[in-house]
């Protein structure tokens, strides 16, 4: 790869990248290595690693959310359905730290914070995909997924372009562990390619390396199945439980398609028109009736009464 092409994706990473850092708030150790986490989930943990407590968010006197009290425990896929205007993307932003919420307050690892700058996001161990792609795609995969760790580059900007200091073995490490990550969601066959030219399927998918690549404690995924076929949300669902069970990653899930979501979450939160109906597993909610009339439409008479 080109260094100017290296140091450009370093510098213009930081438009996109999910980085947040809210002075104050704990730090997050980091692996020397992709895949040393053992496998296996800590969703049990008593300690919520993300707790949201009356949280209140409005918009020239519309309510977008209200009090909304949600807890996401270590290592537990935790999934936020609704309908259309629900208010779910207006509760990830105040959690990613793009809002700040009118009332109530956000807590990671037990302390508070609020609207925090968006370029060290990843300062806490968090990353986020978007529900609209966010690729540069006039680079390759590789540089893409390399870019969500421009938040470690220490190096200047005339080191990155000359390959000089340690840019050097910034941009060698950055690199490594890249490609580790796409090894891991199988997209080593076209690390080489523009980002652009690849079917939308596998651009949400380097979309969710790039997210993984620094190894986040918390992981916002923001509708990441959004216009795939069947086949690419069956793929996409299976990399995000292997991503938790691999590397102990959170994970917090919007998403529309309801199949997906009963099969791939430990709980589910339930919000309409801003409020939370409903936050149980699965099979709770699935026949969960309030659930049934706000987000599927109300259930049609049968004699066995199933639910979703």
């Amino acid at each position: 790869m080109p260094l100017a092409s290296y140091a450009l994706g370093m510098m213009d990473a930081s438009v996109y990248a999910p980085e947040v850092f809210a002075p104050g708030l704990p730090s997050t150790p980091q692996s020397s290595a992709v895949g040393i986490v053992p496998a296996g989930s800590i969703a049990d943990a008593a300690a919520p690693l993300l707790a949201l407590q009356g949280i209140g968010l409005s918009f020239g006197g519309v309510v977008a959310l209200a009090d909304i009290d949600l807890s996401v425990r270590p290592g537990e896929i935790r999934a936020i359905i609704g309908p259309n205007g629900a208010g779910k993307s207006s509760l990830i932003n105040v959690i990613s730290g793009v809002y700040r919420a009118d009332r109530g307050h956000a807590l990671l690892d037990g302390v508070r914070y609020g609207q925090v700058p968006t370029q060290r996001l990843a300062h806490l161990g968090v990353a986020r995909t978007f529900q609209n792609l966010a690729l540069f795609k006039g680079l390759s995969v590789l540089d893409n997924v390399a870019s969500g760790l421009a938040y470690k580059v220490r190096s200047n900007f005339a080191g990155q372009v000359l390959g000089i200091g340690r840019s050097r073995g910034e941009q060698r490490d950055s690199l490594s562990r890249a490609d580790q990550i796409l090894e891991f969601l199988d997209l080593t066959a076209v690390r080489d390619r523009l980002a652009g030219t690849l079917p939308y399927g596998l651009q949400k998918r380097v979309e969710l390396a790039r997210a993984l690549v620094a190894e986040p404690r918390l992981l916002l995924l923001d509708e990441p199945m959004a216009g795939m076929t069947a086949s690419e949300k069956s793929e996409m669902a299976s990399f995000v439980r292997a991503a938790r069970d691999r590397f102990a990653t959170t994970v917090v899930l919007i998403e529309h398609d309801v199949g997906v979501v009963m099969g791939l979450s430990d709980r589910i939160a339930v919000l309409d028109y801003g409020r939370k109906i409903a936050d149980a597993t699965p099979d709770e909610v699935r026949n969960d009736q309030r659930v049934i009339d706000a987000y599927l439409g109300v259930a049609s008479d049968n004699e066995d009464g199933a639910g979703i």
